[in-house]
């Protein structure tokens, strides 16, 4: 049903505490994985079982440092589990639907949190601002009410937030619909009948202005994200992947801050890629010269094959690497072709499955091949 949790003195972000809050003090859930600022003003996910301490939770901090997906599936994947909330931003929400279809993630004994979501700074520029005079929220809900969404004077948003067109909750267990939100009248909630109850919600009419607005802002996104994604394909046919990625040192930063990359045991740590000394002798001699650190090719396509049908475009990788390489831009813009080969949009449901893992005995039919 929709609801509207109650905004005292246009204080947004304690309404949506006290909305937490309630969710531990009514007993729906036992903990809410949600993200906290520290006493050092970092932002990071934890789970908070105690209400007092939801006082510090910041689900509106418009910085990504880490997929909370990540945190999401140790605290799930296996039983006996606890019965917790996780407050997820929509890209988070579509990793975990990719990681419970890997099974590295359940969903069970789990209520998603999914808010809306205006786009977010890269860590270092979250930190500057706090520096220089503190982080503009007025202005972003401003502009989530409005539909005209711009970043802070002096910052930029997080690359991969700038072409982002999954930004609104349209999926999990409760939405908050910032998008269009008048804190006067409450904020939008879509929540199931039962839990709506135990809170003590109430239903709310739909004032039909947050589809039109999230349509705006989608096509401002949709446009920049189809020039960005010609331009990398066009350095990708010019140079290859091995010349826009050549200044690779293969620190693996970019695997390590995925939220698909969840192999416990891999390939580019193992003493596989541990050659002899002699062997880069051999390379060497052969070829003249031998670039180092060896592999990085191998690992950019190894990645891209075992993972680019998953990627839901949180760019983190891009945020994590120190040559600053497009590494975000390559994965969402081969993976869009190669999902529109199989029609497959990660994080859309649970139940769609994976296709590198499910037969269809008509796949290769309308190529020419036989059944």
């Amino acid at each position: 049903m929709k609801a509207r949790i109650p905004v005292e003195n246009q204080d947004v972000l304690a309404a949506l505490r006290g909305f937490l809050k309630r969710l531990l003090e009514t007993e729906a859930v036992e903990a809410v994985l949600v993200p906290m600022e520290t006493p050092s003003g970092a932002v990071i996910p934890a789970l908070v079982a105690d209400p007092a301490l939801l006082d510090a939770a910041d689900p509106l901090a418009p910085v990504l440092g880490l997929n909370a997906a990540r945190a999401v599936g140790p605290v799930t994947v296996r039983e006996p589990r606890g019965r917790i909330a996780a407050v997820l931003r929509p890209c988070e929400y579509r990793a975990l639907v990719e990681l419970v279809k890997l099974q590295q993630a359940s969903l069970e004994d789990l209520v998603t949190v999914v808010v809306d979501c205006p786009g977010t700074y890269t860590v270092p520029d979250y930190q500057r601002m706090r520096a220089n005079g503190g982080v503009d929220r007025v202005s972003l809900l401003s502009g989530m009410r409005t539909g005209d969404l711009a970043p802070q004077s002096g910052y930029s948003f997080r690359d991969a937030c700038g072409i982002c067109e999954n930004f609104a909750a349209v999926a999990g267990d409760v939405r908050i619909e910032l998008f269009g939100a008048d804190p006067a009248t409450g904020i939008p909630v879509v929540l199931p009948d039962e839990l709506a109850g135990r809170l003590g919600l109430e239903a709310a009419l739909e004032d039909g202005r947050r589809a039109e607005l999230v349509d705006k802002v989608a096509r401002s996104r949709v446009q920049a994200r189809d020039a960005i994604f010609a331009e990398i394909r066009g350095r990708l046919e010019k140079e290859g992947i091995e010349g826009v990625f050549a200044a690779c040192v293969r620190c693996h930063n970019c695997m390590t801050v995925c939220p698909i990359c969840y192999c416990k045991t891999c390939l580019f740590k193992s003493p596989v890629m541990e050659h002899e000394p002699m062997q880069y002798m051999h390379w060497a001699r052969r070829k003249g010269a031998y670039r180092l650190p060896a592999d990085t090719m191998l690992f950019h396509l190894t990645r891209l094959n075992h993972m680019v049908l998953s990627c839901i475009g949180c760019g983190l990788c891009t945020d994590a690497c120190p040559a600053e390489l497009p590494v975000g831009r390559v994965f969402r813009a081969v993976g869009q072709q190669l999902q529109a080969v199989f029609d497959y949009v990660p994080g859309r449901s649970v139940e769609e499955p994976l296709p590198l893992i499910t037969f269809r005995e008509d796949e290769w039919s309308h190529v020419g091949e036989e059944r």
